[in-house]
């Protein structure tokens, strides 16, 4: 059963960054069902990784779009990218320095993470991006 399962709910009504939030919480599954298969470390840290860099491919996407439109909320929006990228940048050291291992704890923290950022945060800019002519 997976972690995360998409939902209109989470929809910002354009199909570009909808699908790449899909391709987030399908990366987030992915890393739970190896956590949860016991899966070795190497596949734990390159799903890892891919969840990591694909993160900051959607972020500087969704940046470009609110600097584009002139959305009032970029900064602010901008600083919460920069610091979620920070603390999966400093679990994924910790990892691969073998101090930390994945857990439930975190998976939840990325869900959680995700879910709310993508309800409140990104539904946002969802009104200016559609204004806009991204659909």
């Amino acid at each position: 059963m997976p972690l995360m399962t998409w939902n209109d709910e989470l929809s910002v009504k354009v199909k570009e960054i909808d699908d790449q939030h899909k391709k987030l919480i399908g990366l987030i599954n992915c890393l739970h069902d190896a956590m949860k298969g016991g899966q070795g470390k190497q596949v734990m840290e390159s799903t890892l990784q891919e969840l990591a860099s694909y993160t900051v491919y959607h972020f500087q996407a969704e940046e470009k779009y609110m600097q584009k439109f002139s959305y009032p909320g970029y900064h602010a929006h901008k600083l919460k990218h920069d610091a979620f990228v920070k603390k999966v940048s400093d679990f994924q050291k910790d990892f691969e320095a073998g101090r930390l291992g994945l857990s439930l704890e975190l998976m939840n923290f990325l869900k959680e993470w995700v879910t709310t950022h993508i309800m409140d945060t990104d539904r946002q800019y969802s009104a200016t991006f559609v204004k806009a002519g991204l659909k």
